[in-house]
């Protein structure tokens, strides 16, 4: 018969033996991960606040092959819509967010964590899409919202910009569709934290604009592809009969712009 002192040993023996043994399937995890310890923090937190929050569910996984550039286009109703399409995917998607948003200490810290894309306002920031071409190129997935701002209307879809099909013909990677259904919002970046919701994301087939490869410098391609993601959008939405529109060329994005 064990003695109490060395049963108890065993069992500290035993539980120290378990403890290593979870810290080193951690460890393993985190060296097979594509996300830093601190990414892979923060997607664990999105996960618990998009699933019990915001009551988040999934139509079907990114439909993009590991290690394969895409640049996605969504639909943006809130300031946390990149939160649900991170929960479809192991891989870090870089979004281009406006660089106001930079200037708040917290923001500028996560931004940088979760490799986002500072981007100016109005116009073409060549160094913004320069860098999302590059990582695009590079196997990564760019993250882009066609419409420059939050969509607080009743219309399905604000007039889109080329910014998107652009990056993807220079980069000469697909385009995957998604709409976000029910994402809350009520004017702030961080009122969707204070409210409850019933989400739901929804991917379309990638988009393969191999056919015009070499003609990204033309306006009448960008706006036929432009015009083209709008209404895969639209169609994920259940609208059949959505007519896209482009955004003119004065077009200033508004203050929600993410």
């Amino acid at each position: 018969m064990f003695s109490f002192a060395a049963t108890k040993l065993l069992a500290i023996g035993v539980l120290a033996a378990l403890g290593l043994s979870l810290v080193g399937y951690v460890a393993a995890l985190l060296r097979r991960s594509p996300f830093t310890p601190v990414q892979s923090a923060l997607y664990a937190l999105n996960v618990l606040i998009a699933r019990i929050l915001w009551g988040a569910s999934i139509g079907n996984r990114l439909p993009v092959l590991a290690e394969q550039g895409a640049v996605m286009v969504c639909n943006h109703r809130s300031s946390i819509d990149p939160c649900f399409i991170a929960l479809a995917t192991d891989r870090v998607v870089h979004w281009m967010v406006a660089k106001e948003y930079w200037r708040i200490p917290v923001l500028a810290w996560f931004f940088r964590t979760c490799e986002a894309i500072p981007v100016s306002r109005g116009g073409i920031d060549t160094a913004a899409t320069k860098s999302a071409i590059r990582l695009a190129a590079g196997g990564g997935l760019v993250g882009m919202f066609p419409e420059g701002r939050i969509n607080t209307t009743d219309r399905v879809l604000l007039p889109g910009r080329p910014g998107a099909a652009l990056v993807a013909l220079e980069a000469r990677v697909p385009v995957v569709p998604c709409y976000v259904h029910g994402s809350p919002y009520d004017g702030t970046v961080w009122s969707a934290f204070l409210m409850r919701a019933r989400v739901r994301l929804t991917f379309g087939r990638p988009i393969d604009v191999s056919e015009f490869y070499g003609r990204q410098r033309d306006r009448e391609v960008l706006e036929t592809l432009t015009k083209r993601l709008l209404t895969e959008i639209a169609l994920l939405a259940g609208e059949a009969d959505y007519r896209p529109e482009l955004a003119g060329r004065s077009y200033k994005p508004g203050p929600d712009r993410e």
